[in-house]
């Protein structure tokens, strides 16, 4: 088991939601990418071992650079064993050591190995689709008014993980809320989530911020490995999507992660 904390040159990012369908490797994968493209030491792990969508990612852009010969910023990367007393703590050790950054990807459901590295994080991420649904995994809500009732289990779960941490080494996790997929929703049904993610945020303590939208140009990329980064290398991606890499850019600002103030597209 891991418990030691990061050196602070290594600040570890971990995407964590215990249900799946949220965008969160996707998410994940383009942190990492927009990091690396910055010129940061990424270091990426996918704790996902059945899916692995994450580290797949990552293969089809290595072998998309081979096939083509063209240099793309490409994170190293390497997936847990799934195992409780699992490959976890190796890989941790070893990607804390002169990288910038740690991305952690977890499977979408619990996980020993997850909730460790929720407990290690420096940001911890929680994509959710816009929708109650996807709130019931952070709070419950009344049927009839909408107003918060109570915090879930995860959303105690991490809050235990933060009150522990601040005692383990005065440090604080800075737990962020992702909204992802909003301008296909119906406004009424926007309105009511927002409220409802605005009084559990105050409640438990986190931050909120939008995330990527439902387009088709993420899934299409996946086969090569590319992101939106990669626009002016392959093109194919030009004023159509600049809808989609401004999207970006607001969720990487949004997640305030201590990085040089560089563009992320010139």
């Amino acid at each position: 088991m891991v418990t030691e904390t990061p050196p602070q040159r290594t600040h570890v990012i971990v995407f964590a939601n215990e249900k799946g369908g949220t965008g969160k490797s996707t998410t994940a994968v383009h942190v990492a990418i927009a990091l690396a493209a910055k010129g940061a030491r990424v270091a990426c792990i996918d704790l996902d071992h059945r899916q692995r969508t994450l580290g797949r990612y990552l293969d089809n852009r290595e072998a998309t650079v081979t096939r083509t010969g063209i240099d793309l910023p490409v994170p190293h990367h390497a997936t847990g064993d799934g195992r409780a007393d699992g490959n976890f703590g190796d890989l941790y050790r070893g990607f804390t050591d002169g990288y910038d950054f740690l991305v952690i990807d977890t499977p979408g459901r619990d996980d020993p190995a997850a909730r460790i590295a929720a407990a290690l994080a420096d940001t911890l991420v929680t994509p959710m689709n816009d929708s109650f649904v996807d709130f019931d995994l952070i709070g419950h809500v009344d049927p009839e008014t909408f107003k918060v009732t109570r915090p879930s289990f995860y959303s105690e779960l991490i809050w235990d993980a933060r009150k522990a941490r601040a005692r383990e080494d005065g440090t604080t996790i800075d737990w962020v809320v992702l909204r992802n997929r909003l301008q296909y929703l119906e406004a009424r049904n926007m309105r009511r989530v927002s409220e409802a993610l605005d009084q559990l945020a105050r409640r438990v303590g986190f931050r909120i911020i939008p995330g990527l939208g439902e387009r088709v140009i993420y899934r299409e990329l996946f086969p090569k490995g590319l992101t939106l980064l990669d626009a002016k290398t392959f093109g194919g991606m030009g004023l159509s999507h600049v809808a989609a890499r401004q999207e970006l850019r607001e969720m990487m600002a949004g997640l305030a992660l201590p990085e040089a103030a560089m563009p992320l597209f010139a």
